[in-house]
């Protein structure tokens, strides 16, 4: 199997630390086992050229929220932005295999709402999510929904 492509964004450093964390366990499987993939992790900014993506990916990405409770009274996207035009430029939205989720269940409605929106506007998966940074058994589960996404669009 290929190495699995992440491309997300982070704000506070909570995505990036899950990223890095997602990157590192990816190595340790594949140095147990060839045949598992590695994680290949791009982090998409406000700086980021964007590029016609020709291959697969997966997109974790957090929610912030400016005004509105993102349900009943609106929405106002703050600071995730550039990942959702990422996505939306040219042809990216047809490689992209799922979306990750991040957030705080404090905010309850609007934990992982980015994700689930972008999972919506673009039609692919709402794969997976995890909170604040993650845990290790975070890490270990979404690994393996990553491969099992990958191994089920390359079986079909």
């Amino acid at each position: 199997m290929k190495n699995l492509r992440l491309l997300y964004i982070s704000i506070a450093g909570n995505t990036r630390n899950f990223a890095e964390n997602l990157v590192e366990y990816a190595k340790k499987q594949h140095e147990l086992d060839s045949e598992k993939p590695l994680v290949d992790a791009i982090e998409i900014s406000d700086q980021t050229d964007f590029a016609e993506e020709s291959e697969d990916y997966f997109v974790s990405v957090p929610t912030y929220l400016d005004g509105g409770d993102g349900i009943d009274s609106g929405v106002k996207e703050l600071m995730t932005n550039t990942m959702g035009e990422y996505i939306g430029y040219k042809n990216n939205q047809d490689h992209c295999l799922g979306i990750i989720g991040s957030g705080n269940r404090n905010f309850n409605a609007q934990y992982c709402l980015t994700a689930k929106r972008y999972s919506r506007e673009f039609h692919c998966p709402f794969l997976a999510d995890f909170e604040l940074r993650g845990s290790d058994r975070d890490v270990v589960r979404i690994y393996q929904d990553m491969v099992e996404r990958s191994a089920e669009v390359i079986n079909q």
